[in-house]
């Protein structure tokens, strides 16, 4: 039997060291393809992470009237949703999930099943891909977000949804119409395949951003919140997206606030 050469050896060290912080997560993944393959995956991840990433917040509204730290965290202190608002936006994202997710992600499914790659990606490329993803979604849906607000015939039948509930609050990130959701999905979608995104880097991409939806609309501001992390106020986050909800021609980028500042409708928080 050949043994490999000095160059093989090499390589494969290489490829090992890259990936060895990731391939024991990707490894367990893979043991649960039944579940991670099957196309019911996609619609159970997104509504559990959602509703998992939204329930804190609806636990926070209910105690904000009473604990003074967290009415001194709430952006809009004297607002808080009722059950019927709550229940109303859970009820909306649940119906839309099953009945327009659902069938578009088992189409997806039957026309392009495919075996996950047996090798993790390395850390910095999952990383930069995150990162892509993240600043191509905020460019679309910036545009996006400009062109249904300064049209008034897309603002009143597609857009007009999203704002019923002001001021905004966590389960009423994904109240909106089904051309929103659409849309927002289609860039999701568009942005992983053009950056050819290993399976696992979707899998955080997709979590990171339902994270980031949430916190824009959670209404609380706390010193560990994102664009407190951010430096050079490059991330608008909570603060920049409640601002939105109330002054509807400002603040139209969903994280980044460089889009905002180059069309001049940044419009900064006032200091707290």
């Amino acid at each position: 039997m050949s043994s490999p050469n000095s160059s093989q050896l090499h390589a494969a060290a290489g490829c090992s060291s890259g990936q060895m912080f990731l391939q024991p997560v990707w490894d367990r993944l893979r043991t649960r393809e039944a579940l991670t393959q099957s196309p019911f995956f996609p619609v159970i991840f997104a509504i559990t992470t959602y509703v998992s990433f939204c329930l804190p917040f609806v636990v926070l509204d209910l105690l904000c009237p009473w604990v003074p730290a967290l009415r001194r965290c709430k952006i809009q202190p004297d607002s808080a949703p009722s059950a019927r608002q709550l229940l109303s936006c859970l009820r909306q994202t649940l119906y839309q999930h099953l009945v327009i997710v659902f069938p578009l992600t088992l189409v997806h499914w039957a026309r392009s099943p495919a075996l996950p790659p047996p090798e993790a990606p390395a850390l910095p490329q999952l990383l930069g891909h995150v990162v892509l993803c993240l600043l191509l979604f905020d460019a679309e849906f910036f545009a996006w977000h400009v062109l249904h607000h300064r049209v008034p015939w897309l603002y009143r039948t597609f857009h007009k949804v999203h704002h019923q509930n002001a001021p905004s609050f966590a389960l009423a990130t994904q109240y909106v119409s089904v051309w929103e959701l659409f849309s927002l999905g289609f860039f999701d979608v568009v942005n992983v395949w053009l950056l050819q995104c290993h399976p696992l880097t979707v899998l955080v991409f997709h979590t990171l951003n339902i994270w980031l939806s949430v916190e824009d609309h959670s209404g609380y501001d706390f010193p560990w919140s994102t664009h407190r992390l951010v430096p050079f106020g490059w991330y608008g986050g909570v603060v920049h997206h409640d601002l939105h909800h109330s002054h509807f021609n400002y603040n139209f980028a969903p994280y980044f606030t460089h889009w905002d500042r180059l069309w001049g409708t940044l419009r900064p928080p006032r200091a707290r």
